[in-house]
């Protein structure tokens, strides 16, 4: 039995320790995604190439942001905010709305599962917190356009979803290609930025119409030179 608890502490701590030390590495090198290790697993395809946030389309970056977390710049991996207004939401009966950010999604897609669950959300919340300090807000978004699933057929990252969408890379992408990108992502496995239907161009237009406003401050932290 002494054993068994040995063994038992042993796995937690390499649990709680391997995050914290992977969370350190990935500003060195360029990490895949829990789910695209479940892809090659299970022998389904995986289509992934790297591109540096500073080749990206600039109105890309910006519509990720917008339409995401436009509150990246200023929020601590949580977005106390945002959290409190769903909390409030909530309170009053309606239907609460999400308070996911960027880098709760890139704490999920680095070292969690997909679906829903309390018990994911009650993880992906340190995790996030621990991101947020242990790499910069450039990087931290570098790795979400880099591994965030895109595509229904194993397309991960923002320049796969662009060749498979529009045929070019992702540095390429004109403003409206780089809207339906980002207004894909909430659900690659329906929504087709290629051909898109009445709804998601109207996502599409709505996201455009906000970029003029919030453009400055949503890439205020990331040192960007274009």
């Amino acid at each position: 039995m002494r054993a068994i608890w040995t063994w038992a502490i042993r796995l937690v701590v390499l649990l709680v320790a391997a995050p914290l030390l992977l969370g350190l590495l990935y500003n060195l090198v360029a990490p895949v995604s829990t789910l695209m290790l479940a892809r090659w697993a299970t022998g389904q395809p995986v289509t992934r190439s790297w591109v540096p946030i500073e080749d990206m389309a600039p109105a890309l970056v910006r519509s990720v942001l917008a339409s995401e977390d436009a509150r990246f710049c200023q929020h601590i991996g949580v977005d106390l905010v945002e959290l409190q207004n769903v909390m409030d939401t909530a309170d009053d009966g309606e239907p609460a709305r999400g308070a996911s950010t960027i880098t709760m999604q890139l704490a999920k897609n680095l070292f969690l599962w997909g679906g829903r669950s309390y018990i994911r959300k009650g993880l992906e919340m340190p995790l996030a917190l621990y991101l947020n300090i242990a790499m910069p807000k450039r990087r931290q978004l570098e790795i979400y356009l880099n591994i965030a699933e895109w595509g229904p057929g194993g397309e991960f990252g923002a320049d796969a979803a662009a060749r498979r969408a529009f045929n070019r890379g992702v540095g390429e992408l004109s403003a409206r290609q780089a809207a339906l990108l980002a207004v894909t992502l909430p659900n690659p496995y329906r929504r087709n930025p290629a051909k898109p239907g009445p709804g998601l161009n109207r996502l599409a237009s709505n996201l455009q119409a906000r970029l003029p406003r919030e453009g400055a401050e949503l890439t205020a932290c990331l040192g960007l030179s274009r």
